[in-house]
């Protein structure tokens, strides 16, 4: 017992009562972790004689098991599991382990609540745990069960069952297109603290509880805290997801039955398709949805999405039309147009669905004619029969129309300039047409309201993972001619054709990496027709039936090669400029990247011709052929695009071997390869000023946003660090002058202590680059024009605004007396309130999230919810200082309370640096569901304290409480994270104290990015 004792002793080095009771603790922990009895009177023993020297525990004691009311009627005789609670076991259903179900009813009995998950429960499952449910549910425990309709497996009576006779709250998930919850597990909780929990692979049937080869691993919270918090925060979370309904099976036993058909492999009993069962979006969905609703927010009403075939753009396109038709308080007519029968049909089910309504919506295709025009699911060539022009103009409310790219044929053309709808919806897998002219440009002023991200789809299991192989191939490009962001495609196609040694290492590489070049249908993309034609060449030679196409290739002989490589007749189609729909052919299951691009629009193009799902195809393979790359060329643009990941989360991802990929995803670089991005990718993130400032010279753009166009640059490549802004760099690149006389004269001071001036503020641009929207913008870069308005002469929602920005600068109050003072000071700088006006503008633009008012209480007050904003910001606009109150908006803390206001401000950092946060300040706050939030407060705060009656009681105490979060505090450059406002909560229920676990329920749920973030558990 060295440890212990160790321990015990260790107090006499600091005797005050929290390192006594830190001891103890740890001394009592260790004791209930043994299991012999002779052993713990010792550990006892020790332990007294630091709280008590005068007791002492004597050899041969007995141990209290249990304690009970004195008035109880009976005494429950309780059969304790073989596994003591404080300990952890692994059951295999061998012959010296006790059977599953013997445990789990022994655990039962003893158990205030009990939580289930599992993938399905059959009847002979619940048998053997009747007598245990039953005195569970005598005694008011609480019973919750997750399951599926996996395969079919589970059965309706077992369910009602559990429901009917032993009050079982259970949620199902109906998912069909692909089954995400396989865990087989257990939670009992017991209000001692005793809780235990089963993992394994047993579903609650006979042969898994008793006989099956069957592993379960039994956890206890003495052991293994950790992980039992685990457990039971990813069981709420589930239990909170949309995904797993409630079920009554009053109400929703035909609902399941039909489910568990569908997927049992037998007929349905609705040949329509109509299934009756509310459609879930998934989360990318969602944040397609909050993409939509933001253009929108900003006065676009016709709006382009961009998704592959398969990921669900018609769903989106639905419960659109759904959001709309609950906004406007009235059925909306609707008119969907596609150019197929069966489109329209498949179309038609979805609608069906997302409206839970089996007789929604009528076809206008070949023999069906509408009766009502009201939802009409139409061909363009049956609407161009009955002329375009006898339709009125405003007939539908909103018109969607897919496969958006065929919009060039006349039919389309003379569609979408007739009809006149409140809102359009374009939807399409490839915007590029056939002329390399994206329709994107044509018809939505080159605006793309949402593309579905490639990490989303495949992480919704939407698309066929890939396996990319990043390959050297020896070729130096670094001292090709590079021009406004790319090589001179001549001199590349020069290098490349001919190339035999190159040819012969893709062949090699082709051959090591794929099954089997003879059963592969590939596609390679090259730099011009004399390399895609020597590439098919050298492809034939090789044994590998091959042939290349081009633009200039003849639709015939285009269409011939697809259909070759479909057969198998042909096992690769050479590429040059095809990313549209001339090359869609799902079978694809090969992609050879035989030339560089830095576009990321073309790469994701290219990878996708791969990536959708076809029978007996289990993973796109890719292969990258990686050269020695000019020193402007860009790695991290084509892996970002693959990954989601900021560039120095890249570095590290490519250091590592990429470990976190969506699921059956792998990128795997050769040595020689990973040396070359890692390189590229270190030379990216240390690009210093004068390389920065000679790119910004290239284009001689004076404007940010224009230079941010051309050059594919993100603003925060200008911001990396707070001492960088546009101004400088245009100095730096010469393409402006330095401070004027003018303006040293118009600031009061001399020459050099008004560059000084103008360089702090300067480097508060950084602190703007989030302003997300246009409200904001606009009074902002109003506030800081030559001729903005006085203080006093502003309204009070402008008057807010006008604090917010003022402490963003100086949130010292930077020793003025008035905010007129400040202003006036600041616009003596045209270049700084240039840039002010530069900055809020792109970011308004940029937006993806529409903000709402924060309701009557917040009514002068300019929050929206969803928005971003700094602390000082928010601080500001509640009035927790002023320069009226001689009060600065400087705060570090956790919560502000903002008397003047009534608020209390949350701000949460999801992932707190553990090394820059003391114990204190690591609280446990995620979000369980999209509506509800977990918050833990200060660790001094109890429910009986002022401020913890305040939050636990906030409508009686008149006031109210706004939640701000964050992912990190700060992003990968340095840079301090704003928060997003999630708005009002309200408090649901709270356990503990000194912390106390609150639960708060958003009066709106949260954005769909940010509750992926804030999630405890992966959606």
């Amino acid at each position: 017992m060295p440890d212990l004792q160790a321990s015990i002793e260790g107090v006499g080095g600091d005797d005050s009562p929290r390192a006594l009771a830190r001891h103890v603790a740890c001394a009592v922990e260790q004791l209930l972790m043994d299991t012999r009895e002779e052993d713990r009177v010792a550990k006892t023993n020790q332990i007294l004689m630091v709280i008590n020297p005068d007791n002492e525990v004597t050899p041969g004691p007995l141990q209290l098991r249990s304690l009970h009311r004195p008035d109880a009627l009976k005494r429950r005789q309780l059969r304790r599991p073989a596994t003591s609670l404080s300990d952890s076991a692994l059951l295999t259903n061998g012959k010296d382990d006790p059977n599953l179900a013997a445990e789990i009813r022994a655990e039962i009995e003893s158990a205030d609540s009990v939580d289930l998950l599992c993938a399905f429960i059959r009847w002979t499952g619940i048998r053997l745990l009747e007598p245990a449910l039953e005195r569970l549910k005598e005694r008011g425990g609480k019973f919750r069960v997750i399951t599926t309709t996996y395969m079919g497996a589970t059965e309706r009576r077992a369910i009602d069952h559990l429901v009917n006779s032993y009050g079982a709250e259970v949620k199902i998930s109906y998912e069909t297109h692909s089954t995400r919850l396989h865990a087989k597990a257990w939670l009992f909780h017991r209000n001692t603290g005793y809780n235990t929990a089963y993992v394994g692979s047993s579903n609650l049937s006979r042969a898994a509880m008793l006989d099956g080869l069957e592993w379960n691993v039994r956890l206890s919270n003495i052991g293994t805290p950790a992980l039992l918090q685990k457990f039971a925060i990813t069981f709420d979370s589930y239990w909170e997801q949309r995904a797993f309904q409630s079920y009554d099976p009053a109400k929703d036993a035909d609902k399941l039955d039909a489910a568990l058909q569908r997927n049992g492999g037998k007929p349905t009993s609705a040949p329509s398709g109509y299934t009756g069962l509310e459609v879930e979006p998934y989360l990318h969905q969602v944040e397609m949805l909050e993409d939509l609703d933001a253009e929108r927010a900003k006065g676009f009403h016709r709006n382009l999405i961009v998704a592959a075939t398969g990921t669900g753009k018609t769903v989106i396109a639905a419960l659109d039309y759904k959001q709309l038709c609950e906004a406007a308080a009235r059925d909306l007519t609707l008119l969907f147009v596609a150019h197929r029968k069966e489109i329209l049909e498949q179309s038609l089910t979805t609608y069906r669905n997302v409206m839970q309504d089996g007789a929604f919506g009528e076809l206008f295709v070949g023999e069906h004619k509408p009766a009502q025009w009201t939802h009409v699911f139409a061909s363009v060539q049956s609407l161009s029969a009955k002329s375009i022009g006898e339709l009125p103009a405003e007939r539908f409310d909103v018109v969607v129309i897919d496969e958006f790219h065929h919009s060039a044929a006349p039919t389309y053309l003379k569609l979408i300039e007739h009809l006149k709808p409140l809102e359009m919806l374009g939807l399409t897998a490839t915007p590029e047409r056939g002329d390399g002219v994206h329709v994107a440009d044509l018809y939505f002023d080159g605006r793309t309201a949402s593309e579905l991200r490639l990490w989303d789809a495949l992480d919704a299991d939407l698309l066929v993972p890939f396996h990319y192989f990043g390959v050297s191939d020896d070729v130096d490009l670094s001292h090709l001619e590079w021009k406004r962001g790319s090589y001179d495609l001549q001199q590349l196609s020069e290098l490349y054709t001919g190339h035999s040694a190159r040819a012969a290492k893709v062949i090699r590489e082709l051959q090591d990496k794929v099954t089997s070049t003879q059963d592969m249908r590939a596609i390679g993309f090259c730099v011009s027709v004399q390399h895609a034609q020597y590439m098919a060449q050298v492809f034939n030679q090789a044994g590998i039936a091959s042939v290349a196409v081009s633009g200039q290739t003849d639709d015939g002989e285009r269409a011939l090669a697809l259909r070759r490589l479909r057969g198998r007749e042909i096992n690769c189609i050479f590429a040059v400029d095809l990313f549209n729909e001339g090359l869609d052919l799902p079978q694809v299951d090969t992609i050879l990247l035989l030339r560089p691009t830095q576009s990321a629009t073309i790469f994701i193009q290219q990878l996708g011709r791969g990536l959708r799902r076809a029978p007996d195809k289990a993973v796109l393979t890719v292969l990258d052929f990686i050269g020695q790359q000019h020193r402007e060329f860009r790695f991290d643009i084509r892996y970002r695009a693959m990954t989601g990941y900021g560039r120095k989360r890249l570095e590290k991802a490519v250091d590592d071997d990429f470990p976190f990929l969506p699921s059956g995803s792998q990128i795997v670089l050769d040595r020689v390869a990973k040396d070359v991005v890692l390189t590229n990718l270190r030379t990216q993130l240390n690009l210093n000023k004068p390389k920065l400032a000679a790119d910004i010279k290239s284009y001689a753009e004076l404007l940010l946003a224009n230079y941010l166009e051309k050059s594919g640059n993100e603003v925060k490549t200008i911001y990396k660090t707070t001492k960088n802004s546009w101004t400088e760099y245009l100095r730096l690149a010469g393409l402006i002058e330095g401070l004027s006389p003018l303006e040293a004269l118009a600031a009061g001071k001399f020459d050099q202590l008004s560059q000084a001036e103008e360089k702090k503020l300067l480097g508060r641009m950084a602190a703007l680059i989030h302003v997300d929207d246009q409200e904001r913008a606009d009074v902002y870069s109003m506030l800081v024009s030559a001729d903005g308005p006085l203080y006093a002469d502003l309204g009070p929602r402008e008057q807010v605004f006008a604090r917010m920005l003022f402490f963003t600068l100086w949130d010292d109050a930077g020793g003025f007396t008035s905010y007129d003072e400040g202003f006036a000071h600041l616009r003596s700088y045209p270049y700084v309130c240039s840039e002010i006006q530069q900055v809020v503008a792109l970011g308004a633009a940029a937006s993806k999230r529409a903000g709402r008012s924060l309701g009557m209480a917040y009514a002068s007050i300019p929050l929206f919810s969803h928005a971003t904003y700094r602390r000082e910001e928010i601080l500001a606009a509640l009035q927790y200082g002023s320069l009226e109150t001689g009060k600065n908006v400087k705060h570090r803390e956790g919560v502000a309370w903002c008397p003047r206001t009534r608020t209390d401000a949350f701000f949460v950092t999801l992932h707190k640096d553990e090394a820059n946060h003391s114990a204190t300040t690591m609280y446990k706050d995620y979000a369980i569901s999209p509506e509800l939030f977990h918050w833990e407060s200060q660790n001094n705060t109890s429910p009986a304290s002022t401020v913890g009656r305040r939050y636990l009681d906030h409508k009686t105490h008149g006031s109210q409480v706004l939640l701000f979060t964050r992912d990190t505090a700060e992003d990968e450059t340095g840079l301090t994270v704003p928060y997003t406002c999630l708005g009002q909560v309200d408090y649901v229920q709270h356990k503990g104290e000194k912390p106390i676990a609150i639960t708060w329920k958003l009066h709106r749920p949260m954005p769909a990015d940010v509750f992926a973030d804030a999630a405890a558990v992966a959606q």
